[in-house]
């Protein structure tokens, strides 16, 4: 028994002016493919345990994953969908793990075009794939899936058990105790991301709903909160689930009825996105007193959305009106990196940090903020990940500095990077908790770690190209009418 399992992750935010080549995505192949997942918290590290747990042989054409960022290269594409769709022949069952919101040069479908490729390379071989909860659900995707599963936490935390859940339904399927298909129902819905936490709000409950239907007998049900800050034809909402094919009528009523749910709610899922001068002033309001750093998680600029790392209006601001006590991080300016090493530790210098990525999509030329402070420490920028976010992997911000202007420490790193875990901070000495602020590139990945520890949180819009306020992006491609832009 050959079972493929291959792993592809990409979500496109075509707002970001941040490339994404082949090597954005770090690709493993063969065996190396197998040795990058194995054991670690995603979809694919599920697969080979299961596939392994049944006796199967593994074949593992790649392993792919790149952060968020601008619509993937033709090149980057071609290259490791090829590697998949040659891999197929001999299979007798197919896992992959995907996102579901992958838009590449000249195909708006990333998802969808790979796995019809998939199904006419192996017609009758079942396929089961496990995606992102923001995944923008496709009818190619449905169309050539058997079993589709996806995560239902945000912040992510169930990558692994949403491969389990996708590879248990596919191995019944090879060994022929089920038959079973993927039905949806997609909302003219664009939520925005802050509203897709699945810790609170009308997210959880319908999450929530989702669990109770599998409890009530569906194999697997997801509500998918897609990708807003895709422009394609039919970014957002939907609801999907894998259902006996005996049984798919009454599946796709209970899909549809959730649909409905979700759609008369359809308010709860917009956000109030404050001037960022208020949202500073409250932070500063939370700290008075506080013993733990009080939060400032810069939405606007969020790497895992697709974020340059690079927008320094937080900071400003926070400077503007006396803010000290501020650790920083990361901001991804390698040209600053390059000047504060050749500096060195103890050093004083003046940089001109960040704003350097041109924001041209959504009409932003904002110069880099001059600051002057002494270079504290430098490092590789490597550590190991503790939290329980991609608990174990091993992950590289290129070189790091950290920079003291007296009222901030400043971790500047050479790669944009997700502060998910204190090694972020640990890897040039410095102790998060002893600070006032804590000024996090980050929307949701922070907080099972950071949130924690501190005092409070304050959602902080730096207008980049992760911003919560939706009208400041042109979309041309989105088929209208769609909520919240028209009224329906």
């Amino acid at each position: 028994m050959n079972i493929l399992i291959a792993r592809f992750n990409h979500e496109t935010n075509t707002f970001s002016p941040v490339p994404t080549p082949l090597s954005a995505f770090s690709p493993a192949y063969g065996r190396a493919a197998y040795e990058a997942d194995k054991g670690m918290r995603t979809a694919m590290a599920a697969f080979i345990e299961l596939a392994e747990a049944c006796g199967a042989t593994l074949v593992t054409p790649v392993s792919a994953t790149a952060n968020p960022s601008g619509v993937v290269s033709a090149q980057a594409y071609e290259e490791i969908t090829r590697r998949i769709v040659d891999a197929v022949p001999g299979c007798d069952a197919i896992l992959l793990d995907l996102h579901g919101a992958m838009v590449a040069e000249g195909e708006p479908d990333g998802e969808g075009a790979l796995l019809e490729r998939v199904r006419a390379a192996a017609p009758g071989v079942p396929i089961g794939v496990a995606l992102d909860l923001h995944g923008n659900i496709t009818p190619r995707m449905v169309r050539n899936a058997d079993v589709m599963v996806g995560f239902k936490t945000y912040p992510h935390v169930d990558m692994y058990e949403t491969g389990e859940h996708a590879g248990r339904l596919l191995l019944e399927m090879l060994r022929g105790e089920a038959r079973y298909t993927v039905c949806w129902k997609r909302l003219p819905l664009l939520i925005n991301t802050l509203r897709s936490s699945t810790l609170s709000g009308a997210m959880k409950a319908a999450v929530e709903a989702a669990k109770g239907l599998e409890r009530a007998g569906l194999p697997a049900v997801t509500v998918f909160g897609g990708f807003s800050l895709a422009d394609i034809a039919e970014p957002g909402m939907s609801v999907v689930a894998t259902s006996r094919v005996d049984q798919c009528a009454a599946a796709q009523d209970a899909v549809d009825a959730l649909a409905a749910r979700i759609w008369a709610e359809r308010a709860d899922y917009g956000y109030d996105n404050e001037p960022l001068a208020t949202s500073i002033r409250r932070a500063r309001a939370l700290a008075a007193g506080a013993t733990r750093p009080v939060l400032l998680l810069d939405h606007g600029d969020n790497c895992m959305s697709g974020g340059t790392c690079d927008t320094m209006d937080v900071l400003a601001e926070a400077l503007a009106q006396g803010l000290t006590g501020i650790a920083v991080g990361p901001i991804c300016d390698p040209e600053a990196v390059a000047q504060l090493v050749a500096a060195g530790p103890g050093k004083a210098v003046e940089v001109a940090l960040g704003n350097k990525a041109p924001l041209t999509a959504i009409g932003r030329n904002t110069p880099p903020l001059r600051l002057r402070g002494v270079v504290r420490a430098v490092s590789d920028g490597a550590y190991t990940i503790t939290g329980p976010i991609y608990r174990g992997q091993r992950v590289h911000m290129g070189r790091t500095v950290c920079f003291d202007i007296g009222a901030a420490q400043i971790v500047v790193v050479e790669q944009t990077h997700e502060p998910m875990d204190l090694g972020v901070f640990q890897c040039v000495g410095i102790d998060a908790t002893a600070f006032a602020y804590l000024l996090l590139k980050s929307r949701m990945y922070c907080r099972p770690v950071f949130g924690p520890l501190s005092s409070g949180l304050v959602e902080c819009d730096s207008g980049g190209v992760t911003t919560a306020d939706h009208t400041r992006f042109r979309y041309r491609n989105v088929v209208r009418p769609v909520y919240p832009f028209d009224p329906m």
